[in-house]
């Protein structure tokens, strides 16, 4: 039970609010970030989109998006899954299994391209009876060689059309009312690419006979029949395909892709911030409870007992935090709405998609902020609280030095095992040396927050130094850390998050991109690479037909076992005369339909090499196992995975190449052309989105950790007023005391980013490598804007609110 507010802890807020403004900024903040991560994770577990194209079907039969391995050991097991790069289908011979419950309409989409009119979405005739598309006039295609149009060009009589089984010339017998080209259900399949598989099959009330743009109310109601049709659809299909109904019909590639994007950021991001943002709120509640040790130790002397004081401090946390809670939730509101909204504005997220915002985050964060606060203040009290008056007071007026029982002990395992993994990721490969990277950080992190006061005095120790020769003033600052660790360690805990974390994910783009485009410059021998050219590309002499998607493939073994999307290309042509992939092992003469070349992060990871055979699964969830016949080095720029395009013929949705590299002049006529620095170019473009998501990470993480050391400087500098004046006193000159204030702002800060550096170093050295095979690459300009701030940070927050408790006091 809670304990009830007293006279003192009443008292304390109301007479002295200057000593709780810290704590509830800190708190304030902390909420903030914990409900803006909230609302960003919860949107993405809720996030829909209405069932735009099945609308019309009450049922739909389709493949499930999602690739599903099991992982674990033998006596643990669980499964793992990831979405399909491009798009899963079902097989057509289910059409015969459904049409005795319904009318079966098979659904089959893809892109043709026009000469005049450029690309345009085709499908089978059939679909219009649920996607409410009508004749404007003439009538349906009913043979081969027929086509209805709509939109622009529809007034032809006869086209020729670009599709993924090659070109082809047709009669228009149709006009309809919206953009698109409409084929015979039949020969929508034959052109596709894929005649076994379609994208879906829609159930509509009706005979399996019969071809009507309209459907005959069924028996019992539609929600009836649509119940009824759904179950006897599952016994059909016997698993090989998922039955959807209501919002589930809406398959949206990019939704998915969406929820794994805000999940990610609401989750995995927002559980490292969560954790940060409650350490320093923690720290801040501690030294704000620290700093009135002096009153404690007078209300232990007139008789207070020790649960008195417990309760004092708990009540003091329970007035501040739920009210900086509460004020968090609407600056946090307004972090997730502008995140949000940056996410849809770059096309993560389909604009139908709303932001969710309901009371479960908020609510939340409050509760996060007041469990914070009253542990960090009942764990700050627990001393004051327990030892005697006098030794009380004693420790007031100077601090203790002999470390902490519980927090040294946790502190020196930390630090421990972060120096473990830093040796694990620098002798590993791969995904290995990238995972244990992972854990140094934090590791690291943790170190500091509970070793903070030796961290702390070893850093005035070391730095201390060279301020002895920076004069009276210097040597006073250096005396001054050296005595106040604790104090020191309050405001050096924040920096070094912010240092680390800001560090390690910008600068983690940084030489991933610098890699890619060296990759890409070193890689490319191709002259000019034009995009979009066709069914055509493959008859232009010297030129290497290329189709860019991606594909899934398991790695690792055991518990860590997971699966991956990886960029891929299929290739028809000599590509070794417009492509060096960097070949470590094998040769590409040998690749041929079933046999693979894959990078080597790919194959570190898989712990595969030539001749082994490799778990692979096309574009459209189909699986299969190559053969590896090379081991290559530029996978990063170029692509993961290189296979012959025979390979993935019916597999992709567009069917065609998505570019095509030639060696010499370019052809006129097949599509936009580019050099090898406007293709560069380009395929950095794509890359801004990662870039721009480690930047904003790194901003709210990074920004957060600063006003955290702001505020906790603030609060230190201000507690100090009475050390200050009294320096003042014995004839030190207001100049003297902020010099000696300034070298204090400037050791903090340089112990800071000192800190924060060699833990941001410790963590991208062994994940560059395992990513790039190369060292991190750090931008001078960026790093030193990182050193400036996190200086000029500590040197305001510092010099601020010492000039104005340096005031002379006015009658």
């Amino acid at each position: 039970m809670l304990p009830r507010p007293n006279g003192l802890a009443r008292a304390a807020v109301r007479f002295r609010p200057s000593a709780f403004a810290g704590t509830l900024l800190a708190l304030l903040m902390t909420a903030a970030i914990v409900s803006a991560c909230g609302i960003l994770l919860e949107t993405g577990a809720r996030a829909s989109v209405p069932p735009t194209r099945y609308a019309g079907a009450p049922v739909v039969v389709a493949a499930d998006q999602r690739i599903h391995v099991r992982a674990g050991g033998d006596e643990v097991s669980y499964e793992v899954s990831t979405r399909v790069p491009e798009r899963a289908r079902v097989d057509a011979a289910l059409l015969e299994r459904l049409a005795p419950l319904g009318r079966a309409v098979p659904d089959v989409t893809f892109p043709v391209r026009d000469g005049a009119n450029g690309t345009v979405e085709a499908a089978g005739w059939g679909s219009t009876a649920f996607t409410g598309t009508r004749l404007g006039h003439g009538r349906a295609p009913a043979a081969a060689g027929e086509v209805v149009l709509g939109g622009p060009g529809a007034d032809r009589d006869r086209l020729t059309l670009d599709t993924p089984v090659g070109e082809r010339e047709f009669r228009v017998v149709g006009r309809a009312d919206a953009p698109g080209a409409w084929f015979s259900d039949t020969e929508a399949r034959a052109l596709s690419g894929h005649p076994d598989a379609l994208d879906a099959i829609a159930l509509l009330p009706g005979g399996a006979t019969g071809h009507t743009t309209g459907t005959t109310a069924p028996a019992g109601g539609e929600a009836a029949w649509t119940a009824r049709t759904a179950a006897a659809a599952a016994k059909a299909v016997d698993g090989r395909a998922q039955v959807l109904t209501g919002a589930d019909r809406a398959t949206d590639p990019q939704l998915s892709g969406a929820q794994e994007a805000l999940i990610g950021l609401g989750g995995s991001f927002g559980g490292i911030a969560t954790l940060v943002a409650v350490f320093t709120a923690a720290g801040t509640v501690a030294l704000s409870v620290g700093q009135r040790s002096r009153e404690y130790a007078l209300l232990r002397a007139v008789g207070a007992t020790p649960r008195q004081i417990r309760r004092t401090v708990a009540t003091e946390a329970l007035l501040v935090a739920p009210a900086a809670g509460a004020l968090g939730c609407l600056p946090g509101i307004a972090l997730a709405s502008w995140w949000f909204g940056e996410l849809k504005a770059r096309g993560a997220v389909p604009a139908a998609v709303e932001l969710t915002v309901s009371w479960i985050p908020l609510v939340s964060a409050v509760g996060i902020a007041v469990v914070a606060a009253l542990l960090a203040g009942w764990t700050a009290s627990r001393r004051p609280a327990r030892i005697r008056p006098g030794q009380a007071l004693a420790e007031a007026a100077v601090e203790r030095i002999r470390p902490g029982r519980v927090r040294t002990p946790l502190g020196l395992a930390a630090l421990a095992g972060g120096t473990a993994c830093a040796g694990l990721a620098a002798g590993s490969s791969g995904e290995g040396a990238a995972n244990a990277a992972l854990g140094v950080v934090m590791l690291f992190m943790l170190a500091v927050a509970l070793l903070g006061p030796m961290i702390a005095r070893a850093c005035a120790a070391v730095l201390g130094l060279p301020l002895r020769a920076a004069g009276a003033a210097g040597e006073l600052a250096a005396a001054n850390s050296r005595t106040n660790a604790r104090r020191l360690a309050s405001a050096l805990t924040p920096l070094v998050l912010a240092m680390a974390f800001a560090s390690t994910l910008v600068f983690l783009h940084t030489s991933q991109d610098r890699a890619a485009v060296s990759q890409q410059r070193e890689g490319l021998l191709a002259d000019h690479v034009i995009s979009d050219p066709g069914s055509g590309a493959g008859t232009v002499p010297g030129g290497v037909a290329v189709t860019r998607t991606a594909v899934v493939t398991p790695l690792g073994s055991g518990d860590d076992r997971r699966i991956e999307a990886v960029s891929a290309q299929g290739v028809s042509g000599d590509l070794a005369t417009v492509q060096d992939l960097g070949v470590r092992e094998g040769g590409l003469d040998r690749l041929a339909p079933g046999r693979v070349a894959v990078d080597r992060t790919v194959a570190e990871s898989a712990g595969a090499g030539v001749g082994d055979r490799i778990d692979l699964y096309l574009p459209d969830g189909t699986r299969t196992a190559p053969e590896i016949v090379a081991v290559y080095t530029r996978g990063l720029g170029l692509a993961q995975v290189t296979l012959p395009a025979a390979d993935l013929v019916g597999h992709t949705t567009s069917g065609r190449p998505t570019e095509l590299l030639v060696k010499g002049p370019a052809p006129e006529g097949l599509g936009p052309v580019a050099d090898r620095e406007g293709w560069a170019v380009a395929q950095s473009v794509e890359r801004d989105l990662n870039a721009w998501a480690n930047t904003t990470m790194a901003a709210v993480l990074g920004g957060f950790a600063v006003l955290a050391a702001a505020n906790t400087l603030v609060m230190t500098v201000l507690d100090r007023r009475r050390e200050l004046r009294m320096l003042r006193l014995v004839g030190s000159t207001r100049a003297q005391v902020l010099r000696m204030l300034r070298w204090e702002a400037l050791l903090i800060s340089g112990s800071g980013v000192v800190l924060g550096s060699v833990i941001a170093l410790a963590t991208l050295v062994p994940l560059t490598r395992a990513l790039t095979g190369e060292p991190p690459h750090v931008p001078p300009l960026v790093y030193g804007s990182f050193v400036a701030g996190a200086l000029l940070v500590g040197l305001a927050a510092t010099l601020l609110p010492a000039r104005r408790a340096l005031r002379p006091a006015t009658s």
